[in-house]
């Protein structure tokens, strides 16, 4: 076999498994719908692989595992992580809330049972990370949070969210029943009863 650039065909490396080195175990503590609990863990987990496998709590599902699709989204001190990306080791001694938790949060169990009401759901795959997404994103809107569908970045967020910011608050989260058009209607819904009793408050 002729020798190229690379070297010899049968020298390429084979395909067979390669033996890799685990960390050490760390115990460590996360805070989860308001219960403290204590996993052993690889510190490379995952916060998704640690509510899934070391906690039971599977709401949070694994769709991409790259933090593309939204699926495993969860609250971590009332902001939105996609907890694939994030290390358990990272999440200690921080509030964290699954979709288990979510009615605990302001405007959790409205979102639920506006997802139910408008049909926002078909399979319910991504749902819990909607939920999450959209009761966080509710709150960020409450705080001010401009997004890049807002006209006037300068001006802190009024609070008010017509369908264009919806929308672009919540396109990391995919729907691939393409479910958009009532999930866009569960959460008007809810973000118009929020900014209603801003007003009165």
């Amino acid at each position: 076999m002729p020798v190229g650039y690379f070297g010899r065909m049968d020298d390429q490396p084979s395909s067979r498994p390669v033996a890799v080195r685990s960390a050490p175990v760390r115990a460590i503590g996360l805070q989860v719908n308001g219960d403290h609990f204590d996993i052993e863990c690889d510190p490379r987990t995952t916060l998704l692989d640690a509510l899934r496998d070391h906690l039971g709590l599977t709401g949070s599902k694994k769709g991409c595992d790259r933090g593309q699709c939204g699926a495993c989204t969860v609250l971590v001190d009332d902001r939105r992580v996609v907890s694939c990306l994030m290390l358990a080791v990272s999440a200690q001694n921080r509030r964290i809330t699954t979709i288990e938790g979510i009615d605990e949060v302001p405007s959790g169990a409205t979102m639920q049972q506006a997802f139910v009401d408008h049909d926002g759901f078909q399979c319910g795959f991504c749902t819990p990370g909607q939920i999450c997404s959209a009761v966080g994103m509710l709150d960020e809107a409450k705080h001010g949070w401009p997004s890049s569908a807002t006209a006037d970045v300068s001006e802190p967020h009024n609070g008010v969210l017509d369908d264009d910011e919806i929308r672009e608050r919540l396109s990391g989260n995919i729907c691939r029943c393409g479910a958009y058009v009532n999930i866009l209607a569960a959460v008007r819904s809810v973000a118009g009863d929020v900014a209603a009793g801003e007003e009165k408050s």
